[in-house]
């Protein structure tokens, strides 16, 4: 065997090779050159059409999987608006960005990416935050993430990702999981990903609610105004709820406790009339910003930090109608990065073209034929006419004679092509050979890897490195567990050392070879931390409400009260479902039966029992849990004094902190809720040491 060094990514990828190893060919046996880029006019310029290799290789992915999605297979959608905040037709001349509070129709798909539709919410894993407007010139799809940058820069290599992420194909697991060999030996032999890994492997993989993520369109795109020139721009979706998470330990019970956590929050809140809503921001751009950034805009696994271009809000997104039939809509929605609208247009991320390029294809095999825009949720809204016809489940062909152009019939001839409201791609210039070539531009892999782990808070910190810790031990090969650490050498040395730690590798690797070294002066950025942005309020959040016989009426009212007033929302938990006799002899219906109903479900607790009640209690294990769980986790903790024994018992009485409010005066339960907005009781975790 020898070592084979194959360049063209801005780096070195290393993989064995040798005279045992056959050629890599297409299906029809043609020799593979490269299979790391594809075909490119100019190191930065459009994917060509003609790329027979890389359209082979991403039609074959797409049809891989009947009739599940091959990624973002478990999904959850909902109904609701866009509304503009002022127009922006300076910038675009899509006509949903022209009138000031004009609302458009949207669904939202959110997923998670490698399980399967019957895999469980709380997956470490990226969220799919897809987006379709119904505008009055077509469909725009903005199929984003919640992280802002991918784990590769050319779409040729996105089924090796994907085959690496999912399960093994000789066992077939695991399931919704990147702990094991195969994600990581790919991993680690694309230094490109490190950038990616530092999002993933942080608290923004586990988020508490889809409600409390941010979402991304990842890719650089164009707006285009009425006269012509062209604006690049970067889209975000800011939750107005705040960004929120949950830790390792507390996800794995989650998924045990209640597997469709994240479904059954969004669909309550709504149906609530808790309308979740987000700000769609922009980051835009010029072609003078462009080149003289520090990284490539047409990178896929670059960010452009927000001190650098601000984001600027041009409307909301509001969630207000959950779904009639989950089939019907949500699993039956068609997203395509292709479908835009005049006014926005593409830029050459060759990561973008091959999207553009391949989700048609997904479409046509998820769905059964060419006519998937006849189902109503992927239907416009608005007029449209077309001469195309037939094919499988067609529901509507065109009337009359004619049913081609051009033709002469006419008024009775149908559509015809407008040069003046007519979609118009951007008259780009664009020159070069033809190559199968990775810009150098996109050759730096590891400073804003740094750059984004420095943000981090320490609490935050940590968490990724036991995340990498915990994935990294469910390798087998102790090759791969080094080779990464080698590459986290190159991010932070610290955090190198301590996965290194949590490993026990005793000796540690050389830093892996860069095609570009580390900027060490890349500057922290705060919007990259989830904790240095939190909310200020505990709006939209859970409150678990522990209740037993002879529960304090008053103190139970004011904890509702203020809960209310807050725009919180309780849920009870009782020893049995049917409910609790209060103080006052008045009846409490309970929605959760304590084992029925963990405190991993709520954002903070409160324990109002009475002396009887929580001797009872303390006998019960799922109750002690309750308790112990609500502390590891690092919740705000609510309680009578009359919950002590089962404190006592759950291990936490000599250890009660600022996170835990006793409830002993009138104004306690409003403490209990200002204190709550902190979301977590951060300064506890070095003393539970669960994540």
């Amino acid at each position: 065997m020898s070592e084979e060094k194959t360049t063209g990514n801005g780096g070195e990828i290393h993989q064995t090779s040798g005279d045992k190893n056959p050629i890599l060919t297409t299906q029809q046996g043609t020799p593979v050159s490269d299979d790391q880029n594809s075909l490119k006019i100019g190191h930065r310029g459009p994917t060509a059409l003609e790329d027979f290799h890389f359209r082979e290789k991403i039609f074959h992915f797409d049809h891989e999987r009947i009739p599940e999605r091959v990624v973002h297979a478990r999904g959850f959608g909902a109904h609701g608006f866009f509304e503009l905040y002022d127009s922006i037709s300076e910038y675009s001349s899509a006509d949903l960005f022209q009138r000031k509070g004009e609302k458009t129709p949207a669904f939202v798909r959110f997923s998670t990416v490698a399980g399967n539709k019957g895999s469980f919410d709380l997956a470490r894993d990226v969220r799919g935050f897809a987006v379709k407007l119904y505008t009055k010139e077509g469909n725009w799809d903005l199929v984003g993430n919640n992280i802002p940058v991918f784990f590769i820069q050319d779409a040729i290599k996105f089924p090796d990702l994907v085959h690496a992420a999912k399960p093994e194909p000789d066992r077939g697991f695991p399931q919704a999981q990147t702990a094991h060999d195969n994600f990581w030996d790919f991993i680690s032999l694309m230094p490109e990903s490190m950038h990616m890994v530092m999002w993933t492997m942080s608290d923004r993989a586990i988020p508490r609610s889809f409600r409390f993520m941010e979402g991304f369109g990842v890719h650089t795109f164009r707006l285009v105004n009425a006269e012509g020139k062209s604006t690049f721009v970067k889209f975000h979706w800011k939750p107005k709820q705040g960004l929120q998470s949950v830790v390792w330990n507390e996800a794995v019970k989650i998924n045990g406790a209640d597997p469709d956590f994240h479904r059954r929050d969004l669909w309550d809140a709504i149906q609530m009339g808790d309308y979740p809503e987000w700000e769609l921001g922009m980051q835009l751009f010029d072609e003078d910003f462009a080149d003289k950034f520090d990284f490539d805009v047409l990178d896929a696994t670059k960010i452009i930090p927000e001190e650098e271009v601000p984001v600027r809000p041009v409307g909301r997104l509001v969630l207000d109608r959950v779904v009639d039939n989950f089939f019907a809509e949500t699993e039956q929605v068609a997203f395509c990065t292709q479908n835009i609208v005049p006014g926005i247009d593409f830029s050459n991320d060759p990561l973008l073209q091959g999207r553009n390029f391949s989700y048609l294809d997904t479409q046509l095999k998820r769905l059964g034929g060419p006519n998937f825009t006849h189902i109503p949720i992927n239907a416009p809204k608005c007029p449209f006419h077309h001469f195309q016809q037939d094919g499988h489940m067609a529901m509507t062909n065109p009337k009359g004679r004619a049913n081609y152009e051009p033709n002469s019939w006419g008024a009775e001839g149908g559509p015809r092509e407008s040069p003046e409201k007519g979609f118009r791609s951007y008259p780009s210039q664009e020159s070069g050979s033809k190559e199968r070539v990775r810009s150098e531009s996109f050759a730096d892999h590891y400073s804003q890897a740094r750059q984004f782990y420095i943000s981090q808070t320490p609490i935050e910190q940590n968490h990724i490195a036991d995340a990498l810790v915990f994935e990294l031990s469910k390798v087998e090969k102790v090759e791969i567990r080094t080779r990464l650490v080698a590459h986290l050498l190159n991010i932070d040395k610290g955090l190198a050392e301590n996965v290194a730690k949590g490993l026990r590798i005793k000796d540690m690797p050389a830093p892996a070879k860069a095609a570009k070294p580390t900027r060490m002066d890349l500057k922290e950025s705060t919007p990259l931390s989830i904790q240095k942005n939190t909310p200020k309020s505990f709006k939209g959040r859970k409150i678990g409400v522990l209740l037993s016989d002879g529960a304090d009426i008053d103190t139970f009212k004011m904890i509702k009260k203020a809960a209310e007033a807050e725009g919180a929302m309780i849920e009870i938990v009782a020893p049995m479902v049917g409910g609790v006799e209060a103080s006052d002899g008045s009846w409490i219906e309970a929605k959760q039966k304590i084992d029925g109903g963990p405190s991993v479900l709520y954002d903070a607790v409160a324990l109002l029992i009475s002396d009887q009640g929580a001797q009872t209690l303390m006998k019960e294990s799922t109750a002690r849990d309750f308790v112990a769980d609500a502390f590891a986790h690092m919740k705000f903790i609510a309680y009578l004094p009359s919950a002590m024994p089962l404190m006592e018992k759950a291990g936490i009485a000599e250890s009660l902190d600022e996170g835990c409010i006793k409830l002993v005066t009138p104004d306690s339960a409003s403490t209990f809720i200002m204190e709550c907005r902190k979301i977590r009781f951060w300064d506890r975790e070095s003393k539970v040491n669960v994540v």
